[in-house]
C-alpha cells in the first residue's frame, strides 16, 4: 500500500514517514525541500526495504496540488492513504501582518489541502476504500487573535474533514482529523512565534504526536487530539462563549 505524506521533510510529517515505513508501507513524500526528502527516502528505503518516491512540491503556490497529482498519477502510483500534513502559520495583529504570506497560507492550509483531498478522494471513493488524515490543530476549536488567518484556516480543515467523513463513510473512505497543540517543530520559527507565551508553556515532541496519531488513525478514530491538556482545552471550547475564548487565546499568545 502507498502512503502520500505532504510536508514530509521535517516535523510531524517526517515522523509519519518513519512510522509508515517501519510498518511496511511504501511512501510517496512531498515537500519543498527536495534534498531533505531524498536523504530521508534513502534512509528509509535502505532500512525497511520499501519503495519511496519523492516529489518536490511547494503547495503554497497556485496549481501546485494539481501538478503534484498529475506527477504521481503519471508514474502509475496509487494513493491508498493520504496524509495532508503540510501547513504554515503567521503571528501578528491582522492589520500588520503580510498579506502575501497570508494568501500563501490560505493556498497551502486550505486550497491545496482541499484539492488533494478531492483529487485522490475521488479515486478512493471509486475504489470503495481509502484513508485520509487532515492535519489541523487545536486552533481549529477557537477564534485566534494574533493568528487570525491561521486559526480560521484550521477551522476550515476541521469542518471539511467532518463533512467528508460523513459523505464518504458509505463509500468505504475514512476521513479523520488530527488536532495537535504546540509541538516542537520548525513551525514556531516559521510562524514568528518565538516570543509568544503559547510555546513557553511546554510543547509535545513530533515523535509523540505522530505515534499517537498513527495508532488512532489506523484504528479508525475520526478526531485525534494528542495530549491530555490539548483534549481538555478542546472540550472547554464548547463550554465558553466565542468572545471569552478569543480573549483567552489572545492572552495565551501575547508576546512575553
Amino acid at each position: 500500500m502507498n502512503v502520500l505524506i505532504t510536508g514530509a521533510s521535517g516535523g510531524i510529517g517526517k515522523e509519519f514517514a518513519k512510522l509508515y515505513a517501519e510498518n511496511g508501507y511504501n511512501l510517496i513524500l512531498a515537500a519543498r525541500s527536495e534534498d531533505k526528502l531524498k536523504g530521508l527516502a534513502a534512509e528509509l528505503a535502505d532500512k525497511y526495504t520499501i519503495q519511496v518516491n519523492v516529489f518536490k512540491s511547494d503547495l503554497s503556490k497556485s496549481g501546485s496540488a494539481q501538478k503534484l497529482y498529475d506527477e504521481i498519477t503519471a508514474q502509475d502510483l496509487s494513493v491508498d492513504i493520504l496524509i495532508n500534513n503540510a501547513g504554515v502559520g503567521l503571528f501578528g495583529e491582522f492589520h500588520k501582518t503580510d498579506l502575501q504570506k497570508e494568501q500563501e497560507m490560505i493556498q497551502l492550509n486550505i486550497t491545496s489541502l482541499t484539492e488533494l483531498t478531492k483529487l485522490f478522494g475521488i479515486k478512493m471513493v471509486d475504489a470503495g476504500q481509502g484513508k485520509i488524515l487532515n492535519v489541523a490543530s487545536t486552533a481549529a476549536f477557537f477564534p485566534g487573535p494574533l493568528m487570525a488567518v491561521y486559526y480560521a484556516s484550521k477551522a476550515y480543515v476541521k469542518s471539511l474533514t467532518e463533512a467528508l467523513d460523513n459523505e464518504w463513510a458509505d463509500h468505504g473512505v475514512q476521513v479523520s482529523g488530527l488536532y495537535p497543540g504546540p509541538t516542537s517543530t520548525g513551525f514556531k520559527d516559521q510562524a514568528e512565534l518565538n516570543d509568544s507565551k503559547l510555546f513557553k508553556g511546554g510543547t509535545m515532541k513530533p515523535q509523540a504526536v505522530a505515534k499517537i496519531a498513527y495508532i488512532e488513525f489506523m484504528n479508525g478514530k475520526k478526531q485525534i487530539i494528542p495530549g491530555g491538556m490539548n483534549k481538555l482545552q478542546s472540550r472547554a471550547s464548547r463550554l465558553i462563549s466565542r468572545s471569552a475564548a478569543a480573549g483567552i487565546v489572545r492572552k495565551t499568545q501575547e508576546r512575553v
